[in-house]
């Protein structure tokens, strides 16, 4: 699943969603005070915070295999329940490709090191 000589940090990754989860809080915050024009920078933010509030918390991040699995699940799901955004289609257009981002890494365990505000 991955590279054998860089072992799975659940440490790791539970800090990398945290800043995540921060970082895309205050990119709604920007989008907010830039009004209409930025609905979908908004709605983009909103995504990265939905899916690092789902995985952030969970157990699965001390298991690379558990955590890919819960990834998968979340990209299956029909629907992503969340109020105050503009456009729900694009919302979860969003959240889609910030899961399979997401998976990307989990699979390859690359890029939970990078833990700038902008990636």
């Amino acid at each position: 699943m991955s590279d054998p000589m860089k072992a799975w940090d659940g440490a790791l990754v539970r800090t990398w969603l945290e800043r995540r989860f921060e970082a895309a809080r205050r990119d709604q915050a920007a989008a907010d005070k830039q009004g209409y024009e930025a609905r979908d920078d908004y709605d983009k933010a909103a995504a990265e915070e939905w899916v690092c509030r789902a995985l952030r918390g969970a157990p699965s991040t001390d298991d690379q295999a558990a955590f890919a699995a819960r990834v998968k699940q979340l990209i299956g799901q029909d629907d992503y329940p969340v109020t105050g955004i503009h456009d729900d289609l694009r919302f979860e257009r969003h959240v889609r490709a910030y899961l399979r981002k997401l998976a990307k890494m989990t699979k390859t365990n690359e890029g939970f090191e990078n833990r700038w505000r902008h990636q």
